[in-house]
């Protein structure tokens, strides 16, 4: 089985090309735990197949992700700009804008390339953030609200950890907690345990936020089924949008990740996100399990 390892900012996965039918896994759950392994797999955050749009479905390619626990994900924003890539620089898809079908609809994605042709950037229109705690979703009856939107206290039974988060769906739940140094969170030890809160019924990716300026962001990323990553693109976009709800930042921000920096853009005229950031492809190669 052939795969390409690539990445968005430092958040890796392994990507195989579903146009070609042979390579395409027949338990791609399975898979994920084995290839994703740093020492005695190829090494990622989980595996992304990049498989023809399903029947009836408008758009050119299609997207699964799977985190390297094996659970599958509705969607990956560092993911779908490397599928953006892979599908223009394999020549599957030459489409510019393209559409992507995800666990989260259909998005569309605009690029530019580089000298050689090669897709470099890509502008990923994220939709519209979910709000409303169902669709987040978060079981607001065991929280406690604050005076700003979308935004509860809640503690980590046991621990005596208390934390004050705001919540939003771009694509994912996610819960944004803010900080004055986010290096000295202990991410190991809180991340997996607010990820498995009770409060989360689909478990929740859990972003550290310290604000720089109106305009900028430091964030670190613990990701639902991953862990530690060091970018978390649909994250990025929800730590925008809890900028813009807090009052703590502007519509249009620059996130600055572990592995890099991303644009975010909250628009007024629509109310979707715009995510702009690199693609990246590592290396090609053959699978031999």
């Amino acid at each position: 089985m052939r795969f390409t390892k690539m990445h968005g900012l430092g958040n890796d996965y392994v990507y195989i090309n579903g146009f070609h039918e042979q390579d395409v896994p027949a338990d791609p759950s399975a898979l994920a735990k084995k290839i994703s392994e740093r020492h005695f797999g190829v090494g990622g955050d989980g595996l992304i197949l990049m498989l023809p749009a399903e029947d009836g479905v408008d758009a050119h390619c299609r997207m699964r992700m799977f985190n390297i626990d094996g659970s599958e994900g509705e969607m990956c924003g560092n993911g779908i700009r490397c599928v953006c890539k892979l599908a223009h620089d394999r020549g599957a898809v030459t489409a510019n804008p393209m559409k992507i079908q995800t666990g989260n609809g259909v998005l569309t994605l605009d690029y530019t390339l580089d000298a050689v042709g090669k897709v470099d950037c890509v502008t990923v229109d994220m939709g519209e953030p979910k709000l409303d705690p169902v669709q987040v979703p978060i079981d607001i009856a065991t929280l406690t609200a604050t005076d700003q939107p979308q935004t509860f206290e809640f503690r980590l039974d046991g621990t005596g950890d208390r934390f004050t988060g705001t919540f939003c769906s771009t694509g994912n739940p996610h819960v944004t907690i803010y900080a004055d140094d986010v290096q000295a969170v202990d991410l190991a030890r809180v991340g997996p345990l607010l990820e498995h809160h009770p409060a989360f019924p689909s478990r929740m990716n859990v972003h550290f936020a310290h604000v720089i300026s109106k305009d900028e962001v430091q964030v670190r990323h613990w990701e639902r089924g991953s862990g530690i990553t060091l970018a978390c693109g649909t994250g990025a976009s929800a730590v925008c949008v809890a900028g813009v709800l807090t009052g703590r930042g502007s519509r249009k921000i620059t996130a600055h990740l572990p592995g890099g920096a991303l644009i975010l853009e909250w628009k007024e005229a629509d109310n979707h996100v715009y995510m702009t950031g690199p693609a990246t492809e590592v290396f090609t190669g053959n699978w031999a399990e």
